[in-house]
């Protein structure tokens, strides 16, 4: 009979991943692209974190989001922590640096 489960530790299966991503769309971080940005980090069970200029705010929010007001060039900090953590951070990196579709 094969292996039908293996046992892991928390440490094993959670991940934590941050990075500093710049917003290169012209109008910035405004409710279409939060709103992309929610929907892909909602998909994931990992908890997603915002942060620009020492504000976070929860990443599944489109109304934190906006509340960063981060514009064209502003620097967000992004950090992902969960079992997902690796999935959700390469979609979400890839969403902001394709400029949300938008250019």
């Amino acid at each position: 009979m094969g292996l039908l489960y293996r046992k892991t530790g928390r440490a094993e299966r959670d991940q934590k991943i941050e990075k500093d991503i710049s917003i290169t769309n012209r109008l910035g971080l405004h409710a279409r692209p939060a709103a992309m940005f929610v929907r892909i980090a909602s998909r994931y069970r990992s908890e997603i974190w915002v942060s620009k200029e020492g504000e976070e705010v929860n990443g599944k929010s489109i109304m934190g989001l906006m509340m960063l007001a981060a514009g064209q060039g502003s620097k967000l900090h992004i950090r992902c922590e969960g079992p997902d953590a690796d999935k959700a951070m390469e979609e979400l990196e890839a969403l902001i640096k394709a400029g949300f579709n938008e250019d």
